[in-house]
């Protein structure tokens, strides 16, 4: 483990999968995180692998206003300060035609995939970032680049993410940046419907001739917290072993 780096991020939906892969790549490189998740039971064991002395969990749903504000508190408590916020959590309930697409089902996906993570950026930017500057990175998809067959509306509140990412980083600019990733199919339990008992068929769709892995995204999104980044800001990184190149995408 390399030396504490004395920055603070806080990471949501963390406890497995790319969330929990973007808190590995900053404890590995010496930040300190707050990781949340919803499964209490996952989030310690995640805090265990990381390290107690390197992170610590908030359970809760991300969009629950007083679980946001308990875990920022906790994260300035612990650590005095908080430098990078990942917004990772999200959600896709449904599978089908937008035209189909039950309407509380739409704002329960609008509510957990954009309204909640501008409640993060608000609670954290009054907490820490407004003073002392620092790094947003929201988590986007390649659903917001164009047409996502069966997750429509989990596709347009990323292409919304990705409007607010540049809307933010024009607000918050200079002292904060604000960056997004766009991932393909990761292999995570909650892109697994997109490639389970096909996988081969879906992986030849890949220049790359693979899936991503949450580290990919991990890894990606270090480098945009860090200052070898810091003339970036307002950007939606594509992490997709080339597939927007086959589909006339990006």
């Amino acid at each position: 483990m390399s030396e504490d780096s004395g920055r603070v991020a806080l990471v949501t939906g963390a406890s497995r999968g790319i969330g929990y892969a973007v808190a590995e790549a900053l404890v590995a490189r010496g930040d300190r995180v707050v990781i949340t998740g919803r499964d209490g039971e996952a989030l310690a064991e995640a805090v265990r692998r990381l390290g107690p002395d390197r992170a610590v969990g908030a359970a809760g749903r991300s969009h629950d206003a007083a679980h946001r504000a308990a875990a920022v508190e906790l994260a300035m408590e612990r650590f005095g300060r908080i430098d990078a916020l990942v917004n990772n959590v999200g959600t896709n309930p449904v599978y089908g035609p937008m035209v189909d697409l039950d309407l509380d089902a739409a704002r329960k996906i609008l509510d957990i995939n954009l309204v909640a993570t501008l409640g993060w950026v608000q609670l954290v930017h009054r907490a820490s970032l407004a003073e002392h500057g620092g790094a947003i990175v929201n988590i986007s998809s390649v659903s917001a680049l164009g047409p996502a067959p069966g997750i429509g509306m989990y596709g347009a509140s990323k292409a919304a993410l990705v409007q607010l990412t540049q809307q933010l980083a024009y607000e918050l600019a200079p002292s904060v940046r604000v960056n997004a990733v766009a991932p393909a199919v990761v292999r995570t339990r909650f892109a697994a419907a997109l490639f389970a008992g096909r996988e081969e068929e879906v992986t030849a769709s890949y220049p790359l001739k693979r899936l991503g892995v949450p580290a990919d995204v991990g890894g990606a999104v270090a480098f945009l917290l860090s200052e070898q980044a810091s003339w970036i800001t307002g950007q939606t990184l594509v992490l997709d072993g080339g597939l927007t190149l086959q589909a006339g995408l990006g």
